[in-house]
């Protein structure tokens, strides 16, 4: 598995042997000779952020330094927008998000325990324009949820919790419920409690790609339950492999940055952690 160093290594190494060729021959460099290298496809997903990275700072904060880093889509956690909002603080959120030049596309985690909250949970999509909810609902609630994902068109996406969540550990366990529902009922895979739960985030990505409709992306610093969030490329998650995975399966959605670490000062670690990701999202 590639250290951060090693990953540092090979792209410099990589760049510096591109160059010393094509001026070795008389050569441009293949990226600008070689139009397949020059005009690769944009990838179809986009960076967004996670904002119970930022669960300690209000939504003006919050959307200040989601900008700050460069990231245009968020998914705004109930801290900063309830899902029991009235309309009127519902429109007032929507409009600072917009005002900051942001996609608000998604909330979460949104808990459904009850057909009450699965009936607010969906008005409130409706009127914030949220497309994806994030969510942990109780399994027997899933009926309910298919025919509403059917009458609003806003996907859910199940967010496993990993060791010590009893209902949807890993997104094997969520797959197994839905994969006969509707197909906007799926997954976001947060890639460090998967491995937090002994799976591989690139195999269970490609496994359960038909049903992939986010990402929670973050870093850990062991491979176990006791897994404590770091900043991207200081841990052991292999993110080139899971960023490749993306590209193989064609993954259209976001890929959220949740970063847990120093939640009173969470800006430089999330800024690594962007710059990281940028970083191999280049060089890939």
């Amino acid at each position: 598995m590639p250290t951060r160093r090693h990953f540092l290594q090979w792209t410099g190494m990589g760049a510096a042997a591109a160059l010393t060729a094509g001026n070795a021959c008389g050569q441009q460099p293949a990226a600008a000779k070689n139009p397949e290298v020059k005009n690769k496809p944009k990838r179809a997903y986009e960076l967004g952020l996670a904002s119970y990275t930022l669960c300690k700072f209000p939504l003006d904060r919050v959307l200040a330094m989601t900008s700050r880093v460069g990231l245009k889509h968020i998914c705004l956690n109930p801290i900063h927008l309830p899902v029991d909002s009235s309309a009127g603080q519902i429109a007032r959120t929507v409009e600072k998000v917009k005002a900051a030049g942001l996609d608000l596309y998604g909330s979460g985690v949104v808990y459904m325990k009850t057909p009450a909250d699965v009936r607010q949970a969906f008005e409130f999509a409706k009127t914030a324009g949220i497309r994806v909810l994030v969510s942990m609902p109780l399994p027997e609630l899933l009926p309910l949820i298919d025919k509403k994902v059917q009458k609003y068109d806003v996907c859910v996406a199940i967010h496993n919790h990993g060791p010590g969540d009893k209902v949807f550990p890993t997104p094997d366990v969520a797959y197994k419920k839905i994969k006969k529902l509707d197909h906007r009922i799926g997954l976001c895979i947060d890639i460090g409690h998967t491995a937090r739960n002994g799976m591989d985030p690139s195999s269970a990505a490609e496994q359960f790609a038909d049903r992939l409709l986010d990402v929670h992306i973050k870093d850990i610093n062991v491979g176990t339950a006791a897994g404590r969030g770091v900043e991207i490329g200081r841990g052991v998650l292999d993110i080139p492999k899971f960023l490749r995975t993306l590209d193989k399966i064609h993954y259209a959605g976001f890929v959220s940055f949740e970063f847990e670490k120093d939640p009173g000062d969470p800006l430089p670690g999330l800024a690594e952690s962007v710059g990281y990701v940028r970083g191999v999202l280049a060089v890939i």
